[in-house]
């Protein structure tokens, strides 16, 4: 039997600076290990009905972050984590990553700090690579060995076909 996994989109969003913008979720989000008191990820999110994936990351962008891509950017990431707890009433997920540089900017998007926070959405932050190499805190990246994929991307600049991610 084929999984039910849900389709997203992320972006990996790189400033000026290569620092990443990344999105804090709080628990109850259901990849959040009880322990853990936060997961840093990507922002975007599910594609619709309907929605092409760079449609979705479009609209995903523009609701968390403001941020407005006028070209289409490349895909540098792919991970399929088949768990059911990734996604509720979904056997799993499908994360395909796309790489957008932007002017260094504070993330404002369309979503009211209620409909954020109703996302488990707690804020914004930009990282530097070391930043993230070097954190010992008690939250976590997704993808957890988010640094390998960054330093591979930062030093080799975008793949010609997708990189596979682990959870």
């Amino acid at each position: 039997m084929t999984p039910n996994l849900r389709r997203s989109v992320r972006a990996i969003v790189l400033d000026e600076d290569d620092r990443i913008l990344l999105c804090r979720f709080v628990l109850p989000h259901p990849v959040v290990p009880d322990q853990t008191t936060a997961v840093w990820a990507a922002p975007g999110g599910g594609i619709e009905p309907g929605e092409d994936p760079l449609t979705a990351l479009r609209r995903e962008l523009r609701e968390e972050t403001g941020l407005t891509i006028p070209v289409d950017p490349p895909h540098v990431w792919h991970q399929t984590v088949v768990a059911a707890d990734h996604a509720p009433g979904f056997d799993g997920i499908i994360n395909d990553y796309f790489l957008v540089r932007a002017s260094h900017f504070q993330p404002r998007g369309e979503l009211t700090d209620d409909q954020l926070a109703a996302e488990n959405l707690d804020g914004f932050r930009w990282w530097q690579l070391s930043e993230i190499v070097g954190y010992a805190g008690g939250e976590l990246f997704s993808p957890r060995d988010l640094a390998t994929p960054l330093t591979a991307l930062l030093t080799k600049g975008p793949p010609t076909h997708p990189v596979r991610l682990g959870l």
